[in-house]
C-alpha cells in the first residue's frame, strides 16, 4: 500500500501553538506581529554557552537529492556533528545559527545510528545545502518499534505517573533552553519567518507543560459501589506503542502535540519526522536524548524520505495507535491500512478555511486579518484562509482593498526582519501552485496574478507571490483542492443561507472564520458551518487548553485540551465482589 504515491498532494499541515506568554490568549496574528517588531530591536548577546557538542566528523559520500521527491511524510533525526556558524538575530538575543558539518543520524533505543542513503537538507530561500542526513526506512522503523514494545513491557514507564510527569517537565525545560537555536534552524530548513518559528518552538514548550500536568489529573479513573458489596473501578491505561507521523511545515509543534499526551498516557513512542527539516529534527532528538528520566526505547525518532518506514508503522501489529497529521489522500490510505490490525487512528488532515465576511464587518480589522491568514507559514497551513467569502453589498470594497493589500506583501527569507512571506518548501511545490493558478485563469477572474519569483536576489529560492482569483463556482479545482501556497479565492454570497452553503461546499471541515459586528448573527452562521473550529472576528487563535480536530474530510480525533491524552488511553474496568456483604 503506497502512502506516498503523489508527492504533489502530500503536504504538511499545522495547528497553532499556545501564545508565548501563558497568561495571555491573543490572536495568532498579534503574537506574530509582536515577534516581527522584536526582530527590529537591538539585543544583547547571550551570556550562556551552548552545551559542548562532539567534533568528530562522520565520513560518507553524499548526493544531492531531487528535492521534488522530498514529500510531506518524510523525516530525520541526527547524531554527533560539528558546526560552522553565522550570525542571525532572533527575538531577545543574537544567536549562532549552526550549520551541520556532518551526517545526521537516527535516535533509536537510546543510541545514535547511521544507516540508509545520505541526502541533503536544502534551504528553500536560496537552494543552498544546510546539511546532510541519513535517510531511513523500514529497517529503522522496525528497530524503533521493537525497542518501544520492549520498553513498554519491561520498564516502569507505563506504571509510574510521577516519572512521566517529571520527564515531560524536564523535556519542556530542555526545549525552552534551546528555543533560539531550534527556531533559527527550522527557519532555514522550511522557509518560515524567524518570528513564526520562534513562536512555534516556544509554544511547544507550553504544550509539553500541559502534558506534564495531565499526567497528574487524567490518569486516576473513578470508583463506585455499583451494588451492595460490588465495587467497580475504571482506570485509564496506556494503549501501548504509539506511532507519530509528522509533517514538515511545523515539525516541532505537530510532533509535540501528539508526543506530549502519548507520553503522559504512559505509551512508548516511535516518531517519524520529515526530511525537509532534517537538522531541526536532529536538534529536537538531542533534546529528547538529554532527559535522563526517559528510559531507552521509550522514544525513538527516525528519518524517511521514501515510503517504507511509515507504512510499516501503520501496518505493524506491535503499534497500538497511530497519529498522523498531513494530507487527506494519505489519511485515507492510513485509515484503510490500519484497519487490518484494528489499531486506533487519529487523523488531522487538510482544510480549505472559508473566511466569511458579512456586510457589517469592520473592514479595517478584516483586511489585515485575511492577509495574515494567507501569508502565515507561507500559505502552507491546513487552516490557511484560502477562501474569502464576501457579501455582495461590500464585494467591491473588499475586492479592491484585499487586492491592494496582497500586492504589497513583502517577500523575503526567514531572517529578513521586514519580510511578510517566505518561500514555499521547494521549487517543485511553487511550480505545482502556479499550475493550479494558471488553470484557474480559464474559469475565474484574475484579481492578482502572483507567481514564481524568476529574477532578482530571490530567484534562486522557491518564492511565490500571492494570487487572488475570483470564482463564481464551487465545483472547480482551486476551490475544492488544497493549494498549499499563498493563493486565495474571492467568492460572493447573497445571504446567510448562501454563505453557509458555499462555506460547506468542500469535503473539508477543519476551520473557518466569520466576521460581523453582530455577535449573535456571527454565532448563528458559525453554528451552521461544519468545521472543528470557527473563529469569530479573528483567525488562528488556538490555545493548548482546548481541543483541535476536524470533521468530514479533515479527519477525526482530538489533540490539545483534556481530550488529547484520551487518544492514547484505553479504559479498563475492575469489578470486585465482597461476598461477605452479598450473603446478607
Amino acid at each position: 500500500m503506497a502512502l506516498l504515491d503523489q508527492p504533489g498532494d502530500l503536504r504538511g499541515f499545522l495547528f497553532q501553538p499556545q501564545q508565548l506568554d501563558p497568561s495571555r490568549r491573543l490572536p495568532l496574528r498579534k503574537d506574530i506581529d509582536a515577534y516581527r517588531r522584536s526582530l527590529r530591536e537591538e539585543r544583547t548577546p547571550p551570556t550562556h554557552q551552548q552545551d559542548p557538542l562532539p567534533a568528530s566528523v562522520l565520513t560518507r559520500a553524499s548526493r544531492r537529492p531531487d528535492v521534488s521527491q522530498l514529500t510531506e511524510a518524510v523525516g530525520t533525526v541526527a547524531g554527533p556533528f560539528s558546526w560552522r556558524q553565522r550570525k542571525c538575530p532572533v527575538p531577545g538575543r543574537d544567536h549562532e545559527v549552526r550549520t551541520m558539518n556532518t551526517i545526521a543520524q537516527h535516535w533509536i533505543n537510546g543510541q545514535w545510528t547511521g544507516s540508509g542513503s545520505v541526502l541533503e537538507s536544502i534551504n528553500p530561500a536560496d537552494g543552498t545545502v544546510v546539511g546532510s542526513f541519513y535517510d531511513g526506512g523500514e529497517a529503522e522503523a522496525s528497530a524503533a518499534v521493537d525497542a518501544a514494545a520492549a520498553a513498554f513491557a519491561t520498564t516502569e514507564w507505563a506504571r509510574t505517573p510521577s516519572l512521566r510527569a517529571t520527564a515531560l517537565s524536564r523535556l519542556a525545560d530542555a526545549l525552552e533552553a534551546r528555543v533560539p537555536e531550534v527556531a533559527a534552524m527550522l527557519s532555514r530548513e522550511n522557509g518560515k519567518l524567524l518570528g513564526e518559528t520562534t513562536w512555534e518552538v516556544s509554544g511547544a514548550v507550553g504544550w509539553l507543560r500541559y502534558a506534564a500536568a495531565s499526567v497528574r489529573t487524567q490518569t486516576a479513573g473513578r470508583a463506585a459501589e455499583t451494588a451492595p458489596g460490588q465495587y467497580t473501578h475504571s482506570v485509564p491505561e496506556p494503549l501501548g506503542v504509539a506511532g507519530i507521523i509528522s509533517p514538515w511545515n511545523s515539525p516541532i509543534m505537530l510532533t509535540v502535540r501528539a508526543l506530549g499526551p502519548a507520553l503522559a498516557a504512559g505509551c512508548t513512542v516511535v516518531v517519524k519526522l520529515p526530511a525537509q527539516t532534517a537538522l531541526t529534527n536532529q536538534l529536537f532528538a538531542r533534546i529528547l536524548a538529554s532527559v535522563p528520566e526517559i528510559p531507552a526505547g521509550v522514544v525513538s525518532v527516525f528519518t524517511e524520505s521514501g515510503n517504507t518506514g511509515a507504512p510499516f508503522l501503520v501496518s505493524s501489529d506491535k503499534i497500538d495507535v497511530i497519529n498522523y497529521t498531513g494530507s487527506t489522500p494519505v489519511g485515507r490510505h492510513i485509515a484503510a491500512a490500519a484497519s487490518t490490525t484494528l489499531k486506533r487512528v487519529g487523523l488531522e488532515l487538510g482544510g480549505k478555511a472559508p473566511m466569511v465576511i458579512l456586510p457589517d464587518a469592520d473592514l479595517d480589522m478584516v483586511i489585515p486579518t485575511v492577509v495574515q491568514s494567507l501569508v502565515l507559514m507561507n500559505g502552507q497551513f491546513c487552516c490557511t484562509g484560502s477562501r474569502v467569502l464576501v457579501h455582495r453589498d461590500i464585494a467591491d470594497q473588499v475586492r479592491t482593498r484585499l487586492t491592494n493589500a496582497l500586492a504589497q506583501v513583502r517577500l523575503g527569507s526567514g531572517d529578513d526582519k521586514d519580510a511578510q512571506l517566505g518561500p514555499v518548501i521547494d521549487r517543485a511545490s511553487a511550480q505545482r501552485v502556479d499550475a493550479i493558478v494558471e488553470e484557474a485563469t480559464s474559469y475565474g477572474t484574475v484579481l492578482l496574478r502572483g507567481g514564481m519569483v524568476t529574477d532578482g536576489p530571490l530567484a534562486a529560492g522557491a518564492f511565490y507571490r500571492p494570487s487572488l482569483i475570483e470564482v463564481d463556482r464551487t465545483d472547480v479545482r482551486i476551490v475544492q483542492e488544497e493549494v498549499f501556497g499563498p493563493v486565495q479565492t474571492f467568492e460572493i454570497f447573497d445571504d446567510e443561507d448562501d454563505a453557509v452553503t458555499k462555506a460547506n461546499a468542500t469535503i473539508y471541515g477543519l476551520a473557518a472564520s466569520v466576521f460581523s459586528s453582530d455577535s449573535m448573527k456571527a454565532r448563528r452562521i458559525a453554528r451552521r458551518i461544519r468545521t472543528g473550529t470557527v473563529w469569530i472576528n479573528t483567525w488562528g487563535a488556538i490555545s493548548e487548553d482546548f481541543e483541535e480536530g476536524g470533521v468530514k474530510g479533515s479527519g477525526y480525533g482530538y489533540l490539545c485540551g483534556p481530550r488529547a491524552i484520551e487518544e492514547f488511553q484505553a479504559l479498563k474496568v475492575y469489578v470486585e465482589q465482597d461476598h461477605t456483604q452479598s450473603a446478607h
